[in-house]
């Protein structure tokens, strides 16, 4: 199993938590408001349907949805976000991508900084980073909804570029091009998605030990409950059993 089917099924993990916890409501909003300027029909508008499904896997109510709708196309008023892709490393040279979405640019960026500094990291100009990653469609399904083989089949019949098991999840990766049509084919197929997303996928990881995966994640963690930051990607490595340690602190 990859650095990167073990990072997704953890924050598949912890997204789950937060949305029980409430925290990822007003992030999933802004979300929404952002795609919806680009159109407010979801049929039309890949993005915003993304972002529609992930509000109603955290229970946001309907109204809430259409409301955030509204602000992106211009029929309530709200406030004007912008996305914001912030590059840097973490401890031990880590390469980062933190996605923000956010009303105020420089205000995200001067904090966005200090979280970096103080976590041991520091935050680079454009493209220090970028070019070591890759934009993909990432899909999680629960291993107890499908087998390996057919999950396998279905994805290689629509175009995916490589299925990952681990104990609990299968992480299918695709394009962006093709994103749409495997995520399609999947439910077309009467199979519960956990999460599909458009991420930024690493080239090549960095394997990292207790210590610095220890220091990564707090940067990881701290990134993510910032209220501007959407999601966080690295290029991190980390082994199964480095992965259960910190799982259980």
């Amino acid at each position: 199993m990859s650095g990167h089917s073990k990072w997704s099924t953890i924050k598949h993990k912890k997204a789950a938590l937060d949305a029980k916890r409430g925290k990822a409501w007003s992030k999933l909003a802004r979300a929404i408001t952002l795609c919806a300027k680009s159109g407010g029909n979801p049929n039309d508008n890949p993005r915003l349907r993304l972002a529609i499904d992930k509000a109603k896997s955290a229970n946001m109510p309907k109204d809430t949805i259409e409301k955030a709708i509204k602000k992106g196309t211009g029929e309530l008023e709200g406030e004007s976000y912008e996305e914001v892709l912030y590059e840097g490393y973490a401890s031990g040279g880590v390469a980062v991508m933190c996605k923000a979405v956010t009303d105020n640019r420089n205000r995200t960026s001067a904090e966005i900084k200090k979280i970096f500094e103080r976590a041991g990291g520091n935050l680079g100009a454009t493209n220090c980073v970028g070019f070591m990653f890759q934009p993909k469609g990432i899909i999680l399904v629960s291993t107890d909804k499908v087998g390996e083989e057919r999950i396998m089949e279905l994805a290689i019949e629509s175009g995916a570029d490589d299925v990952l098991t681990s104990e609990d999840i299968h992480e299918i990766t695709t394009s962006t091009e093709l994103f749409e049509s495997v995520r399609s084919a999947i439910e077309e197929a009467e199979i519960d998605i956990a999460s599909a997303e458009l991420s930024l996928v690493a080239d090549n990881e960095v394997t990292l030990d207790y210590n610095a995966a220890r220091k990564v994640m707090k940067l990881v963690d701290i990134l993510e409950d910032h209220d501007d930051v959407d999601a966080v990607y690295s290029n991190s490595d980390i082994p199964d059993d480095v992965m259960e340690k910190l799982a259980s602190e």
